[in-house]
């Protein structure tokens, strides 16, 4: 068992008489989740006064209640010396220019090389998200997709950065280049859900589907095509590719949603270099977790993107 911190007293008053020992906790211990909580009492690190703790246990007022949290252990995930783009960080939060190609966090067919191992490697003052030395992935990028995103390095980070994007206070945009004509002040608002015939594909048809909502801010046409800048309220897996696919407008590049296209005319056939979707996260903004303070970021368009668009665009246009 990892040691434990002194424990920390409260004393149960007038409001919270009668409430369940666990919602209690949840109360007062705001870095901590419920289960988290739970996952505590049930292992012996929550003690009252002469009464066994219970999750469910009905506090009595004045009773004492004594939580010891063990120390945060060390994650069993590798720590990789993997090149990281840090545009910012400090004790609660890292925000990163994550390179297209690299996933973001370890599973089945990726136990290495993704962010979360470059990340252990390179930053060492990780103070635990769920017991865990490990940094908290808030919000996700698609293997394909570089660009700007944060991670957390403690719970309470952790807990107030995904209520910012569960309540839509966060602003994402992206950079993508799709084909054909998209104007701006399009709105495309569909649910989007695991495809039933490709487990591999979401789908705007999926019975099982969630609330998306996707915005054209800006526009550029070019030949065949529309740079785009693009605005998401929601944060689904693939949204933006399978919206702008959904539309008749998929993202240059992207093959899992029929982006790639076999011929290209001469003036666009720099499209053809390309190797991945044309999907950039451009920008970010969201409150600091500790100060509360506007946090605004932004990722150039990395090389392999920005070497296409210029031999789309002529020099003496401008592509902003």
């Amino acid at each position: 068992m990892p040691p434990e911190a002194p424990a920390v007293e409260f004393v149960v008053g007038d409001e919270h008489g009668g409430q369940r020992l666990d919602h209690f906790l949840v109360s007062v211990l705001e870095s901590l989740s419920r289960s988290q909580i739970q996952k505590l009492i049930v292992d012996g690190h929550v003690t009252l006064g002469t009464r066994a703790a219970k999750a469910n246990l009905a506090l009595r007022i004045g009773e004492l209640v004594q939580v010891a949290v063990p120390a945060p252990t060390p994650s069993d995930l590798a720590h990789e010396a993997l090149p990281i783009d840090v545009l910012y960080q400090d004790s609660d939060v890292a925000v990163l220019n994550k390179p297209a190609g690299m996933v973001v966090h370890p599973g089945a067919g990726h136990e290495s090389g993704t962010l979360v191992n470059a990340l252990l490697h390179h930053m060492p003052d990780l103070s635990g998200i769920g017991g865990e030395l490990r940094p908290g992935i808030v919000h996700r990028l698609d293997r394909g997709t570089s660009g700007v995103m944060v991670v957390a390095k403690h719970d309470a980070a952790h807990q107030e950065l995904a209520r910012q994007f569960h309540d839509r206070e966060v602003e994402k945009e992206y950079i993508a280049l799709v084909w054909g004509v998209v104007q701006a002040g399009r709105r495309i608002d569909a649910a989007i859900g695991r495809d039933p015939n490709d487990r591999q594909k979401m789908s705007a048809r999926s019975k099982h589907a969630r609330h998306a909502v996707t915005r054209i801010t800006r526009a550029m046409p070019l030949p065949g095509l529309t740079l785009c800048q693009v605005a998401i309220l929601t944060g689904r897996t693939h949204q933006i590719r399978v919206h702008l696919s959904a539309i008749g407008h998929p993202i240059v590049g992207d093959s899992l949603y029929g982006g790639v296209r076999r011929r290209a005319a001469g003036d666009i056939r720099a499209v053809q270099r390309l190797e991945r979707p044309f999907l950039h996260a451009a920008r970010l903004v969201f409150h600091h977790p500790g100060d509360r303070r506007r946090m605004e970021f932004i990722a150039p368009l990395p090389e392999d993107l920005q070497s296409v668009l210029d031999d789309l665009i002529p020099a003496d246009e401008d592509a902003g």
